[in-house]
């Protein structure tokens, strides 16, 4: 696929433009008490291009933003819904990762970009407290159910899409590992 999009080169994250669908996603998550449930989940993740920024006259960055939408297979409710941006600086090749969810958390993930045997791995994390790569809450969620930590990989391989998220939480009481992981397939291919 060419990087290269109205003038714009967006390096790796050309890959992830599009639309994606997949029906094969599974949350593991803590419950009201306090135990390990699995749910799976269908997804549709579409990836549409925003352009270049620079910082400061000195940074410069190309970004792809993206709406995430996660269903319950067992009854089609939604149970996440994600938007944010992907973020490419060349000049260091650095991966950033923008994301907001509806219960007032917002991380900003940094990592690495690998291509290894026609696959392109991108990996992020974040660390509750740090001033770079963080994680900020509401009052509430710090109390009844903080996220400490935050990873993700994602990879794409032709038209084929996968993740896989890990987050620290603490809640009830108890330190849990929350992951959800899935295989999208690209439905379209859309530079709006």
């Amino acid at each position: 696929m060419n990087s290269i999009i109205d003038g714009i080169d967006y390096g790796p994250l050309a890959q992830l433009i599009g639309k994606w669908s997949g029906s094969k996603g599974l949350d593991k998550a803590p419950d009201n008490q306090a135990n390990i449930d699995e749910s799976k989940f269908t997804d549709e993740l579409t990836f549409s291009v925003a352009g270049s920024s620079q910082n400061a006259e000195e940074q410069d960055l190309v970004s792809v933003k993206y709406h995430h939408v996660i269903r319950r297979t067992e009854n089609g409710l939604i149970f996440h819904d994600q938007i944010g941006h992907w973020i490419y600086e060349p000049s260091t090749e650095t991966i950033m990762h923008s994301l907001t969810i509806p219960r007032a958390v917002c991380v900003l993930a940094g990592g690495k970009f690998q291509h290894i045997n026609g696959e392109s791995i991108f990996n992020v994390e974040a660390q509750a407290g740090s001033e770079t790569f963080g994680i900020l809450q509401s009052p509430f969620m710090i109390e009844k159910a903080k996220t400490e930590s935050f990873k993700m990989q994602l990879s794409v391989k032709h038209n084929e899409l996968k993740y896989r998220e890990v987050m620290q939480l603490h809640i009830y009481g108890k330190d849990f590992e929350h992951i959800d992981e899935s295989t999208l397939h690209r439905v379209t291919y859309d530079f709006d």
